[in-house]
């Protein structure tokens, strides 16, 4: 009795030790784990043979998933080792750079041999590197948020050194730049806020629009909401916006004039906007009465296409109801080929119900909200504008993507966070969520060594305290 009792202390002594090596916030582990969990099962329901035909296996989809996401906790365990601010400072300094080489390559189509455009559907939005396949518009969202949150502490860091009046070594090509007769207008931290932030911002999501104009315009929405969680006045956030959307029409109106010769993506744009997903083009006739579309004909079938995945998850969040199907049950899997990428949460409805949908969307608030507590902590503005900005990404577009699986916007193509399928985009969401538990750990160890470092003081305290009161009981006795 007294071993097996020891035993069952030992695997429990086990387990919490286990546990407590888990370095970062244990709450956002747990949302990662469960948001992981939640992905391998719905990817396995969600694949079909039927729909899937000979070009891929179900199997295959499955085990591919659970390959990447085992690479992704190694990810995001990997970056958790990391015991420097410093080196999540200097990486981040690379992000604009990067993120303008992909972009160039992917916009201008170039064959490096060892990287080149890959073209889907009559778009080029990804990049063959040494033969792997990278989605450059989520290599982008993460690098941009990152470049941000060291441009927003340089930048601060820059005006503190000039309020100080010292020699500015944060923005040395700019400051150097000033002191010449024709630029001494880039003292004014207007023109390096434009630079160093505003200005790169515009850059890619202008690089982005040729490949995706709503992906240009969710990525230019996050990077405007990091800025303000950098504390960017919101006067210029507002005329900045108000500049974007001015640009925006102008484009449009170059587009229309033009007959769609230029700007071709504005014209799938406003497509997007302006269908309705009604299955009732199908059955459109012409003057005498004929189907438009007979089914069989390749107006049929592209007719169909264009309904088929949207009007499919708008069904699937109807058949849903309260409880949902149940796991396995889903009917629409059969016709909405990838489903378990732009519409995996309206799987999830229809087989789990609103429960199962409320259940998720818990995830991803609870990480905006634990993402807020994190960044309140740092002391440090990188840290702060890294952890405030990724959260905002992930959070951000896992209700962009169930805000079009239910009907609320048009398609954008967004998958849903550490859920749909998908490799680029798993894996550099697990590198957002590594770079956020890493600073969450560095900024616990932090708090913990200043409240150890002030320890000594306390108890100097009180032992003068005690030191008093017994000399205050001597004299009460002599007396």
């Amino acid at each position: 009795m007294e071993n097996t009792v020891n035993k069952d202390n030992g695997i429990r002594r086990g387990f919490w030790n286990f546990i407590d090596s888990i370095k970062g916030d244990k709450v956002v582990w747990i949302i990662v784990f469960m948001l992981i969990m939640i992905s391998i099962l719905a990817v396995f329901s969600s694949t079909s043979l039927l729909a899937m035909g000979d070009k891929l296996d179900r199997l295959k989809i499955v085990r591919e998933q659970i390959f990447t996401a085992g690479l992704g906790i190694g990810l995001i365990w990997l970056l958790c080792r990391i015991k420097r601010i410093g080196v999540f400072r200097v990486l981040s300094q690379l992000g604009f750079l990067f993120s303008v080489i992909f972009l160039l390559i992917l916009d201008t189509k170039v064959n490096l041999g060892f990287c080149r455009a890959i073209e889907t559907n009559g778009v080029y939005r990804a990049l063959s590197v040494f033969g792997l396949q990278v989605h450059v518009f989520e290599f982008v969202k993460v690098a941009m948020v990152m470049y941000l949150a060291w441009a927003m502490h340089a930048y601060k860091k820059d005006q503190e050194e000039s309020h100080t009046k010292e020699k500015s070594t944060t923005f040395a090509f700019i400051n150097s730049l000033s002191e010449t007769k024709n630029f001494t207008f880039l003292k004014k931290p207007f023109w390096k806020r434009m630079i160093y932030l505003y200005l790169p911002v515009i850059i890619v999501c202008v690089m982005i629009m040729p490949g995706s104009n709503s992906s240009a315009i969710f990525v230019g929405g996050i990077l405007i909401a990091t800025l303000l969680v950098g504390g960017i006045p919101m006067r210029e956030i507002m005329i900045a916006a108000a500049a974007c959307f001015v640009g925006l029409l102008m484009i449009i109106g170059i587009h229309k004039v033009s007959n769609g010769d230029m700007f071709q993506r504005v014209g799938t744009l406003l497509s997007r906007l302006e269908t309705e997903y009604d299955p009732s083009i199908l059955e459109e006739r012409d003057a005498n009465g004929k189907l438009v579309a007979p089914e069989g004909s390749t107006e049929f079938r592209r007719r169909l296409d264009k309904i088929q995945q949207p009007f499919g998850a708008k069904v699937a969040v109807h058949e849903g109801g309260l409880l949902g199907k149940g796991s396995g049950n889903s009917t629409q899997k059969y016709l909405v080929p990838v489903m378990y990428g732009d519409y995996m949460f309206s799987f999830i409805i229809e087989e789990y119900g609103l429960w199962g949908a409320l259940f998720v969307i818990m995830l991803y608030v609870s990480l905006l909200a634990r993402g807020s507590m994190i960044a309140r902590l740092c002391d440090n503005e990188f840290a702060k504008v890294a952890v405030g900005g990724l959260s905002l990404l992930i959070t951000g577009q896992a209700f962009m993507h169930m805000f079009v699986n239910v009907d609320i916007g048009p398609m954008t193509g967004q998958t849903l966070p550490l859920i749909s399928h998908g490799s680029s985009a798993f894996l550099m969401f697990s590198i957002a969520f590594g770079v956020i538990l890493s600073i969450s750990r560095m900024t616990r160890e932090k708090i913990k060594e200043e409240e150890e470092a002030a320890e000594p003081i306390y108890r100097k305290e009180e032992d003068e305290i005690q030191a008093t009161l017994g000399d205050l009981e001597r004299l009460e006795s002599l007396e």
